[in-house]
């Protein structure tokens, strides 16, 4: 509170005095300032600026190997060996080959290795944006007159090699096969969606992430869970259904099941019980006896590499028709500009994608720098993830994020250092260059078991939902909203159904917050709801007001309506029909209304009895973190309707930007030497209750003397 130094002198007790802050420059001068920094260069500078851009030449030149090599080598080789199971797999989600997801996850590792600020994060393929991708793609292939994906090579096709149709590709469908087409539109939408991510991140458009909050990302990850579950049926029944698009995929797609169900291949179907069974019994294994295994069994591999042996010796595809995953080529492709007619086709369609990527990738690099005791920087961090997908675009790969089963693999077998990435780049890069043709005869049934296994932790959040709702109502209604949205109409429908539920809960819970008249705690300084605890004193004409939450144009109705039903008395009416009756009597007399102004209240109108049983109003203002113009104006409104009726308004616990907001309003005298904030401010409610004590006291020595 400022004051001026003969208060500071007539006062008894402590006063405060602001510090005088600097003229503030203008926008020009701190435009030209900004760069004048940002533009200055010196070699220092330079090298400060790449390890920015570039986080690893910053920690690589402190790297310990006697301390960090041995559990990064051990979880650079276990993430390894999950990826390559977990990228063939999930082509079948992209409607792509096998060949471009192990593309992928080899250089979404090596480059966050450069870029990433975070530690222990895995940045891959991710079941939710794969299954995005497989939509755009399905789309798009039927738009250009091809069926839709079947998720890579199938068997009648098992000769085709992905080398030659990338090489031959031209500008348009006619000159390029269906493989060839389907990874150019996912080429596009990973490059759009990239520009929009290091866009974000240039922009410093970090924090935008933080509106997806985490019962919307949960209740995403369920519905997009649902519908991963849904499309992967048709493969673990082994029955051929059309991959359906838009609104109600889920329960299209499960009408299909039921009219096929007849249809459906035997050996398929054993193949995907006794998958499922090993499966998820290694993973509850795993699950209890997580504290004794230094290492997590890489079950997913043992059950692929033991599913293709049988069905190769086995003959399944020759002798029952199972459907496998035909050939896998090795080598990389001629990379190749993405195609600019589909990237302007995909423009919108990349924007979910980027989101949802940007969110789980700041989030759970967030969450293990929190329990390992570093710092991330979440611009940085869009910019890695997007350029995860910007210059992989070229190699023809698709979208790629950090994911959560395999970062927590990552900390469990000791990671350090993003150093364990290039381990496990250098175990897919084994794999592009030596043994994807040994995987030609997997079953496309195990692919669907090993998807729908990694689906267990989003579908055990379900769970969580009775806890959430006892937690918060709302935040268990934008659970809710956003999982049954995407599951009954679209992945994006439910990922904007989820965002606007999120943001009008904010706004419902700024637009009616908690209000609550407050007592004495015995003969203490403090005060609490009286409504909520027993033995409170209240102050004898005094009404001590707390508003919980900021007072803006969309609350200020609700505001007035509280402080009036608490206090029992409407000062507006009141004020109003006091200044007619004081008209009336005027024009009784003969004297002049037009233009009357009743003015302040003199001592003597304060102690005329009204309609009200209390003299001040104190409204306890440390809740209250902002004011707008609306605000300001309903406070002057409630003081000028109040001291109509001879009530005082005091104000208490109001923070500096509160203060600094109702001075510039005209609340308060925009001179620091005037003495009418030392009134009408108080650093608590304690002191604004002494005040207005004082201030009646005051006012009935006045009138007694008169």
């Amino acid at each position: 509170m400022e004051v001026s130094p003969e208060c500071v002198q007539r006062g008894g007790g402590p006063v405060l005095v602001r510090r005088r802050s600097p003229a503030p420059r203008g926008p020009c001068e701190m435009l030209k300032a900004r760069l004048r920094w940002r533009c200055a260069c010196s070699p220092q500078r330079a090298w400060t600026l790449v390890q920015d851009l570039l986080p690893a030449t910053r920690w690589l030149c402190q790297y310990r190997p006697r301390e960090a090599l041995a559990g990064d080598v051990m979880s650079g080789l276990v993430i390894g060996i999950i990826l390559v199971p977990q990228a063939i797999a999930y082509s079948l989600l992209a409607g792509l080959q096998p060949i471009y997801s192990l593309y992928s996850s080899f250089f979404a590792n090596l480059i966050y290795f450069l870029m990433g600020t975070s530690h222990h994060v895995s940045v891959g393929i991710f079941s939710l944006l794969c299954l995005m991708v497989g939509q755009v793609v399905d789309r798009e292939l039927l738009l250009a007159g091809f069926g839709p994906a079947q998720g890579g090579a199938g068997p009648g096709d098992n000769s085709s090699r992905v080398n030659a149709s990338a090489a031959a590709a031209g500008p348009g469908p006619q000159d390029c096969r269906q493989d060839c087409y389907a990874i150019r539109v996912a080429a596009a939408l990973t490059l759009v969606a990239g520009i929009y991510q290091v866009l974000m991140g240039i922009l410093r458009l970090g924090f935008v992430s933080t509106y997806l909050s985490q019962p919307l990302l949960d209740g995403f990850a369920m519905g997009a869970s649902v519908t991963i579950l849904t499309s992967q049926l048709r493969h673990l029944l082994g029955v051929q259904i059309p991959r359906h698009q838009g609104p109600g995929m889920v329960v299209s797609t499960w009408l299909s099941l039921l009219r096929s169900a007849g249809q459906a291949n035997l050996c398929d179907v054993v193949t995907s019980a006794t998958c499922l069974a090993v499966l998820l019994a290694s993973k509850e294994l795993s699950d209890r006896c997580r504290h004794r295994l230094k290492v997590p069994l890489p079950t997913e591999l043992l059950v692929i590499v033991a599913a293709t042996l049988v069905s190769h010796f086995g003959q399944l595809h020759e002798r029952f028709g199972s459907s496998v995953a035909g050939d896998i080529p090795t080598g990389f492709v001629a990379p190749r500009v993405p195609d600019p007619g589909l990237m302007w086709r995909v423009v919108l369609d990349a924007v979910p994608l980027a989101l949802v990527g940007s969110a789980f990738s700041i989030s759970l690099a967030e969450m293990f720098a929190r329990s390992h005791g570093y710092s991330v920087r979440a611009n940085q961090e869009l910019l890695a993830v997007g350029c995860c997908n910007v210059l992989p675009a070229f190699f023809h790969c698709y979208v790629t994020s950090a994911a959560l089963s395999k970062s927590l693999v990552k900390t469990a077998t000791g990671c350090r250092t993003q150093l364990s990435s290039v381990v496990s780049a250098a175990v897919v890069l084994l794999v592009l260059l030596a043994l994807a043709p040994l995987f030609r005869d997997l079953q496309r049934c195990v692919l669907a078991c090993v998807i729908v296994v990694s689906l267990r932790g989003a579908l055990r959040k379900v769970r969580d939902v009775p806890q959430l709702w006892r937690l918060s109502p709302v935040d268990a209604l934008v659970w809710v909203a956003t999982a049954a949205t995407c599951a009954l109409v679209s992945v994006e429908a439910g990922l904007l159904a989820g965002i606007l539920l999120s943001l009008l809960s904010l706004v419902g819970r700024t637009q009616r917050p908690r209000a609550a008249l407050l007592a004495q705690i015995g003969d203490s300084g403090f005060y609490e709801d009286a409504a909520e605890f027993e033995g409170l004193v209240p102050e004898p004409g005094v009404r001590i007001f707390r508003f919980a939450g900021p007072l803006y144009y969309a609350n200020k109705d609700f505001f007035l309506r509280s402080l009036y039903s608490l206090t029992g008395l409407d000062a507006g009416r009141a004020a109003t029909r006091k200044k007619e009756r004081g008209l009336e009597a005027r024009a009784g007399e003969g004297d002049p209304v037009e233009g009357v102004d009743l003015g302040p209240v003199t001592s003597m109108a304060a102690l005329v009895p009204t309609a009200a049983s209390f003299h001040a109003v104190i409204i306890d203002c440390a809740p209250l973190l902002f004011l707008d113009a609306a605000g300001v104006a309903t406070l002057q409104d409630l003081r000028r309707d109040y001291g109509a009726l001879g009530i005082t308004l005091l104000l208490a616990c109001c923070s500096p930007l509160v203060r600094d907001t109702l001075r510039r309003g005209g609340f308060l005298g925009e001179d620091q030497e005037d003495m009418a904030e030392e009134g009408q401010l108080f650093h608590s409610v304690h002191g604004a209750v002494q005040g207005a004590r004082a201030r009646r006291r005051a006012l009935a020595a006045t009138d007694s003397a008169l």
